[in-house]
């Protein structure tokens, strides 16, 4: 079995080579100019990376002794002597597809070029997924789509709007929770551009009075990116959402979701129950499916048998049998969830709870022996009683098998890069705040938002035997909150504004996402 040389290794081919040597690359030290010299695939195929040139003397980054017959033709390319240096194969990898993809050109720049070209051709070839650095002399309007995903996978997009109007064209990315306008194409690629996307996604192109769905499978950069595509007819012709989901970051753990030590001793409690259903809620886009993975992905062992009926299925676990819900042959996740009973699991996840048919079934699940692990639409803890009920389902039927709900939304994080400290001087009505709070200035590294990626706030309420009498006499969510609360359960705000405290959030986020907690007392 082949292993990665060592350090010393390194030094010591580099020396009998008569060479120089270098453990990493960083892009501050490379050279653009060079780079526009040198084609991606010849780097790519020779893994060759030239940095910079220093005396009339360009460095050029390689892996194996054997890439120094390349430099020849470096000598000819450039008209300058070349010098290697010897880098780890990996890291020179890595850097090749990084550094180039942070040099291609932007969405704006494919647009210019774009100009008197034939706008309305599309090719209809796109099997085997490429990287999209590599596909840079395709038609116009594959090289405009193939921008747009590359900046949006370098811009830590969560999705892409493509939207038509009667006069133009507007593709606006996610980030961080808040849509942006990235560019205005012309209206004439409108259907070229839609039609592009839809064969990417295996979609019927001549379809164009129903909306539809899909998936896309590229890698931008090394970066193996899958891609949910959604398609809808409008007044003004076809728009488009395109979800990115990171192959790479995969699933994450309780402590990466943003629980906290507390929360994760809460969540390793509830989750050590052998039956009962336990739900996330919140919006839509508020990181509940993040949740029911991470709490998979502690439950998953050998010893468990684990079915999850989901719409649609975001990540792949090994050891878990998971179902893709398909309303074109009735396969619901009230149909998927009766299957799921007759292949003996333990634990049970259904992907959201959207009617009174499937909460039955999950609930009379939990009350056989399973663990139950399930999505619902509301604003806390204390209303998912409330929503159940609502569905039709008996208030002592809720009491027996609900074991805790869980709400949460997802709040932006402040750019550690550009973060500073201020004492608040606005007000705000019913809020305490703290001396000392923090914002993002706005840098480079966060494209001037001031704010880099999100994390999530909690409520956690477990079930104890007095909830369970509340919700039999049907109290009001109002006082099942207040009993939660008395008991220690932080609600979203509190935990919110500790986090803005800490400094991982701002004091405007928390307000934002919590606006919704402040309710009316509803009687169950």
């Amino acid at each position: 079995m082949s292993t990665s040389p060592t350090p010393e290794d390194l030094e010591t081919t580099a020396r009998r080579l008569g060479i120089a040597c270098r453990a990493e690359i960083g892009v501050e030290s490379v050279d653009p100019a060079l780079l526009s010299r040198v084609p991606l695939t010849f780097a790519r195929t020779h893994t060759i990376l030239p940095l910079s040139e220093q005396d009339g003397r360009i460095a050029v980054a390689i892996a194996s002794p054997a890439a120094l017959l390349v430099l020849d033709e470096l000598r000819l390319l450039f008209g300058r002597p070349v010098e290697a240096v010897l880098v780890p194969a990996a890291v020179l990898v890595d850097a090749i597809s990084h550094i180039y993809a942070g040099v291609s050109g932007t969405a704006r720049e494919v647009l210019q070029e774009l100009e008197g070209e034939d706008l309305s051709t599309v090719a209809t070839e796109f099997n085997d997924p490429k990287d999209l650095l590599d596909l840079g002399d395709e038609a116009p309007v594959i090289r405009l789509l193939n921008s747009i995903l590359s900046e949006a996978v370098k811009e830590r997009v969560s999705d892409i709007h493509i939207e038509p109007y009667e006069r133009d064209l507007m593709v606006r990315f996610r980030i961080d929770g808040i849509l942006y306008e990235k560019l205005s194409p012309p209206k004439i690629i409108q259907d070229a551009l839609i039609s592009r996307v839809k064969i990417m996604s295996g979609l019927n192109i001549a379809e164009k009075r129903l909306p539809q769905d899909g998936r896309i499978r590229v890698i931008v950069a090394g970066r193996d990116v899958d891609i949910r595509v959604s398609t809808t007819p409008t007044f003004y012709g076809e728009r488009a959402v395109l979800r990115l989901l990171d192959k790479k970051k995969g699933v994450l753990s309780l402590a990466d979701i943003g629980l906290g030590d507390e929360g994760v001793a809460i969540m390793e409690r509830i989750l050590s129950r052998s039956n009962g259903i336990i739900l996330v809620t919140g919006p839509t886009g508020s990181g509940k499916s993040t949740t029911l993975y991470a709490a998979l992905n502690r439950l998953n062992s050998s010893e468990k048998n684990i079915i999850t009926i989901e719409d649609p299925i975001e990540y792949q676990i090994k050891g878990i049998g998971q179902i893709q819900v398909n309303s074109k042959i009735d396969l619901t996740f009230a149909a998927g969830l009766r299957s799921i009973l007759r292949q003996d699991p333990d634990i049970i996840m259904v992907g959201e709870i959207r009617d009174a048919e499937t909460a039955e079934i999950a609930i009379q699940a939990s009350l056989t022996g399973h663990l139950v692990l399930s999505t619902l639409h509301t604003n806390d803890a204390a209303t998912a009683v409330t929503r159940l009920v609502d569905m039709g389902i008996e208030p002592f039927m809720i009491a027996s098998s609900l074991a805790a709900v869980m709400a949460q939304r997802l709040v932006r994080v402040i750019c550690p890069h550009c973060r500073e400290e201020y004492h608040p001087v606005a007000q705000y009505a019913g809020v305490t705040l703290p001396e000392r709070l923090y914002r993002g200035r706005g840098c480079d590294k966060c494209f001037g938002l001031g704010t880099m990626g999100r994390t999530a706030i909690y409520e956690i309420m477990p079930v104890d035997q007095e909830l369970c009498s509340m919700i039999i006499r049907r109290c009001h969510a109002g006082e099942i909150k207040e009993y939660a609360v008395s008991r220690g359960m932080k609600t979203l705000r509190d935990d919110g504004m500790a986090r803005a405290a800490a400094g991982i959030t701002t004091i405007e986020e928390v307000l934002r996402v919590t606006q919704d907690d402040d309710y009316a007392d509803v009687p169950v």
